[in-house]
């Protein structure tokens, strides 16, 4: 990178993550000013616009592309509409040792005298909890699933290329000519259509402010600046500003800008989850750096420096604050910005391009935590761009993911998308699949499938709180089989998903009615032509899902009791729950037999991988197919973020011969160090599954950095990758890291500050992840040949 880049990467990562009470500020003076006077569609749009109109304008020294969430790089605003944090939440987030967000007293000040007096009550989080069943709460609080809209907003949402070929003012003339066509005398919902579309005209009007006002501050600058290389880029800048987003982009600086000003608008209306990602930015992106390079109006070096200026514009924007659960099921700063790399273009023929390999150059240099980056990995791509990304991947980083972008077309289409849109769209977050730009795909929480079965062995008890949570389906001392067993599991899950859906139901209707994003919906095709905010089923797709967490821990607790009860018998259905009772003291023969003598998933062993497969499709029947409140469609994925160590913190002991409290398998990987026969087994267990059925799955496999050193673990990394894939895999993560430095870092944290590792769909520091996370990532087993 060059100086430019060096100096504004420096400022991103050494800048202290601190929370801004700016937004909180003003949603509530708009609120205080418009509330009850005008409808909600309205009121929100007007609040967009207030902000726009009078956040804090921040333009970095030396930056070129310009634009903060905050006043400052990792200044955190808050979204007291959907989460109104108490003054202990505050001193919480300042003192913790782990994911902090300092809070100055001026804050606290405003927040105790201003915003929780009109917020407190009122705010989403607090309608949620108050309409919840005390069924669901007790489900909630036990750790059965979690809930992700209790903070943040509904997200996991992905842009497509219009933008680049389209501005605002030609959005306005799309929401007009859909204004024209409603009809007021015949149609029930005129009203209601009428005003989602007047809130996206006001939204509109508001992001062309908020570029302009840039522009305004940029000449501010230019007129006091003596450096006349500086004056003449801040004049440059104010030129941009003042054609994006209102118009479409004329050449690749301006595409940049004219998506980061999008981005901005929608992580200021609302905090989605996840943030929010531009897509197949290499294609987007290529058809702007073709033209100006064939014109010699720009080269290489200079496309990758504005780039990298981007980089460093995402990473200025950490994860709005979580607390309580939230924070345990996403322990990060990441706000999961993810951006797609290669895959398809519409016709289906190879995407890759320079901007791809560009792309790729960026990832290795910035070496920051985001944004997010994957590389989607087509049969029509060449060799040479999968070495290329494996050459980033052995940095170390975690970065780039790496995607089957032809079963994530699959999964698409078996969703129901055209075969266009499933081509065009692809993953984001950590593993989750939509068609970019015009689907609303929206995770609900995680379920806790190892809790279930814990429920299933107690007859329907929470052993941990002696709550009567789940069902009656029998006394497991009186199965004869394990069919029975997990029959009764079966019955569980029902019980819960039953229980999690109903409790999704009513947040649905929630945002529907109360938290419209009318800024969002004017770029989600076809929320305009629907005249139906994006929270109220407006986009052309609209997906819902429930994300399995502990498919390795079950698959191997469930083969444990098949193979020493029913089959061997060397072992009763008493002692074994006595044994877990007693967290194994005193029963250390049981808990080897358990962790040494069991067959297990990630080994190729049918034994085992037939009883996943059980599992897994239990699950997915159980929710694939459930209709939503607002028309849209739940679907499963497989993923926990950090959630798997929450959930092994409220599991007791469990016949895989975990111990109570320990985390439990993440993603579909084995247990960590269950699997013994190298990785070529693990993606042989892996692809059992059937991937199409689900939204994403998440495999991370660690190798030492030996493994992986020259052109021959290239090329052995590119075979597995093209292996996996072969086999319907929809994604595998390689973690490159030796653990002999993560155990040193552990105990010496301060020589370790920049080391970065995987941590399921996402990377961190290892500094930043707790100790029980830290352990996890330490314990995957550690592959040291292909």
């Amino acid at each position: 990178m060059n100086e430019r880049v060096a100096k504004l990467r420096e400022q991103s990562v050494t800048a202290i993550p601190h929370i801004s009470i700016e937004r909180a500020e003003l949603v509530t003076e708009a609120y205080q000013r418009y509330a009850g006077k005008v409808s909600i569609p309205v009121l929100r749009a007007l609040t967009f616009q207030y902000l726009m109109e009078n956040k804090e304008i921040c333009i970095n020294e030396g930056e070129l592309i310009v634009g903060e969430r905050g006043p400052a790089p990792q200044s955190t605003p808050t979204y007291p509409e959907l989460c109104c944090h108490t003054m202990e939440d505050l001193q919480i987030m300042n003192d913790r040792e782990k994911i902090s967000f300092k809070v100055s007293d001026a804050v606290r000040k405003v927040h105790e005298e201003k915003i929780m007096p009109y917020w407190s009550g009122k705010s989403i989080r607090d309608l949620l909890f108050d309409q919840m069943t005390s069924q669901w709460k007790d489900c909630y609080e036990a750790g059965i699933f979690t809930e992700f809209m209790e903070q943040r907003a509904p997200g996991h949402t992905v842009l497509d290329g219009k933008i680049y070929t389209k501005g605002f003012l030609d959005f306005k003339k799309d929401i007009e000519k859909a204004l024209e066509t409603i009809d007021y005398y015949n149609d029930s919902e005129a009203y209601k259509k009428q005003e989602q579309l007047k809130a996206m005209l006001i939204c509109c009007d508001a992001i062309i402010t908020y570029a302009r006002r840039h522009g305004n501050k940029a000449l501010e600058l230019a007129k006091k600046e003596m450096n006349p290389e500086r004056k003449r880029e801040l004049e440059e800048i104010a030129s941009v500003c003042s054609h994006v987003p209102a118009n479409p982009p004329r050449n690749f600086r301006e595409a940049v800008q004219m998506y980061w000003f999008v981005h901005l608008g929608v992580i200021t209306e609302l905090n989605t989850w996840d943030s929010f990602c531009p897509g197949r930015l290499d294609q987007h992106l290529y058809p702007f750096y073709k033209k100006e390079v064939a014109e010699g109006t720009l080269s290489a070096e200079k496309a990758k420096e504005i780039l990298e200026c981007f980089w460093v514009k995402v990473n200025n924007q950490p994860a709005p604050p979580k607390v309580g659960i939230t924070l345990e099921e996403s322990g990060t700063y990441t706000d999961f910005c993810n951006i797609n790399i290669g895959g398809v273009k519409a016709d289906g023929s190879d995407g890759v391009n320079e901007v791809s390999y560009l792309l790729l150059d960026v990832i290795k240099d910035m070496k920051i935590l985001q944004p997010s980056t994957n590389v989607q990995i087509s049969k029509k791509n060449p060799d040479r761009f999968v070495i290329k990304a494996a050459e980033v991947i052995r940095q170390g980083m975690g970065f780039p993911s790496v995607f089957n972008a032809d079963a994530v077309i699959q999964e698409l289409l078996r969703q129901g998308k055209s075969l266009v849109d499933a081509r065009c769209g692809g993953t984001s977050g950590c593993v989750e699949v939509g068609a970019f730009g015009k689907e609303a795909y929206i995770l609900t929480g995680y379920l806790n499938l190892v809790k279930i079965l814990e429920i299933t062995l107690h007859n329907g008890i929470d052993p941990r709180t002696g709550k009567k949570i789940g069902i009656e389906t029998g006394d497991p001392r009186d199965f004869q089989s394990l069919e029975r067993l997990i029959d009764a599991f079966k019955r569980q899950l029902h019980h819960f998903v039953e229980i999690k859906v109903r409790g999704n139901n009513i947040i649905e209707k929630l945002y529907a009615e109360y938290m419209p994003s009318p800024f969002m919906s004017v770029i989600i095709d076809d929320c305009i032509q629907n005249a139906k905010d994006y929270n109220a089923g407006g986009a052309r797709y609209n997906s819902r899902y429930i994300q399995g967490v502990g498919i390795g821990s079950i698959t191997d607790c469930l083969s444990s009791i098949q193979y020493h009860i029913f089959d061997k018998n060397n072992l009763s259905m008493e002692r074994m729950l006595a044994a877990l009772k007693a967290d194994f003291d005193g029963y250390e023969k049981e808990r080897q037999l358990f962790l040494n003598k069991t067959p297990k998933y990630g080994n190729d062993d049918d034994y085992a991988d037939e009883i996943m497969l059980e599992i897994f499709n239990a699950f997915y029947e159980e929710v694939n197919g459930r209709p939503t409140v607002t028309g849209g469609t739940y679907r499963i994925e497989m993923l926990p973020t950090t959630c798997h160590v929450y959930f092994g913190a409220v599991v007791g002991a469990t016949p895989d011969g975990r111990k109570a409290g320990i985390p439990l398998s993440e993603g579909i990987s084995p247990v960590q160090g269950a699997d013994k026969h190298g990785p070529t087994a693990v993606i042989k267990s892996a692809s059992k599954m059937d991937h199409l059925r689900t939204g994403g799955t998440l495999l991370n496999q660690k190798f030492t950095p030996s493994v992986v050193r020259g052109e021959d673990g290239l090329v052995k990394v590119k075979d597995l990758i093209r292996a996996y894939f072969k086999l319907d895999g929809h994604h595998i993560q390689l973690n490159i890291v030796d653990g002999n430095i993560l155990r040193d870092a552990q105990k010496n944290p301060e020589k370790y500050k920049n080391l970065i590792v995987r941590v399921a769909g996402y990377s961190d520091y290892f500094n930043n992840l707790n100790k029980g996370l830290q352990d996890e990532i330490i314990a995957r087993t550690e592959h040291m040949s292909f």
